[in-house]
């Protein structure tokens, strides 16, 4: 018999002042003090929204309008196993007050962080704070401006988030692009991870993404926690190696057939969720993945998408 998965229904409710409301778990309950987005369990028939609108009836003394779903996080705790629907709350009335005991905060969305969780809440942190897609760079070929070119209309047309992949580049050449790319995503405010050695990403000032074979390959945190680190993962061994490492993001796939690997199955979205049930980091999705499947990565509990040919300018 499979084991039963408790559907959790939470909300984000945000103030006047772009502030979003916390709640902290009560003595008694599992993990007491932790801070979480308020919400409750769904009973048995119950849709999501009206469990959602109930819940914060009960629990903060506020009527709601359920907005639009942000993501859904499934995920394995020692005794249970849970999937956290989370929406946005459109509208609501009232003065918000801990109708069970609990304590309440209202927190800027970049303190978010600041607050201890627990597992299947800090992806949640990630979708409010992080782009929903993270661009791949194509090799640059044989001419450089090109290249910077679509790296610059990229970021025009929103890309804030970039792994620089440069293959094969000799290093004078490498450094160049490397300088060049972190120049042009600072200016746009985009964070930038270079897929290389580490000394160059710590000297450039700019993040660093390793390649799962990499990743295996250091049993600490090869950059300063200043800057971000990520990782491509495959299994849940590669998730569990880049939580030790502290990575801040990873990428898990490849979830369908790519245009670079044709006829190689994607391990497809219900592997991808039951992976993301191991694991509280930040994921994107990877392996065929375009703007019109961030819902659906979501819905399995994905930050958004990782991908190069749906998000690099003018590749077919």
């Amino acid at each position: 018999m499979s084991e039963r998965v408790v559907e959790v229904v939470a909300g984000v409710i945000t103030d006047k002042r772009g502030r979003i409301l916390l709640s902290r778990r009560t003595p008694g309950r599992d993990m007491p003090g932790l801070w979480e987005f308020p919400g409750g369990k769904c009973e048995p028939g119950e849709t999501p929204e009206a469990a959602l609108a109930r819940e914060l009836d009960e629990e903060l003394g506020i009527q709601v309008v359920v907005g639009a779903p942000l993501m859904v996080v499934p995920q394995r705790y020692p005794s249970k196993r849970l999937r956290l629907d989370v929406r946005h709350v459109a509208h609501w009335h009232g003065s918000p007050k801990g109708r069970e005991g609990q304590a309440l905060t209202w927190v800027a969305p970049d303190k978010l962080g600041r607050y201890s969780m627990p597992p299947a809440d800090l992806p949640v942190v990630a979708a409010l704070q992080a782009p929903d897609r993270y661009l791949v760079t194509p090799p640059p070929g044989d001419d450089d401006a090109a290249w910077l070119r679509c790296l610059d209309d990229a970021l025009r047309n929103g890309i804030r988030r970039v792994q620089l992949r440069l293959p094969g580049i000799d290093p004078d050449r490498q450094g160049r692009l490397l300088t060049e790319a972190a120049t042009r995503c600072r200016r746009r405010g985009a964070g930038l991870l270079f897929n290389g050695p580490p000394t160059l990403a710590q000297a450039a000032g700019v993040g660093l993404h390793l390649k799962a074979a990499a990743l295996r390959d250091h049993a600490t945190r090869p950059i300063v926690p200043d800057l971000p680190l990520a990782a491509s993962c495959h299994d849940a061994d590669d998730l569990a190696h880049a939580a030790r490492l502290g990575c801040d993001f990873v990428v898990l796939g490849p979830v369908s057939e790519t245009a670079t690997h044709p006829g190689q199955s994607g391990i497809g979205w219900p592997a991808f969720a039951s992976l993301r049930e191991h694991s509280a980091l930040p994921i994107y999705a990877i392996g065929g993945m375009t703007p019109a499947d961030i819902q659906t990565a979501r819905r399995h509990g994905a930050q958004g998408i990782a991908a190069i040919r749906s998000l690099w300018p003018g590749i077919a």
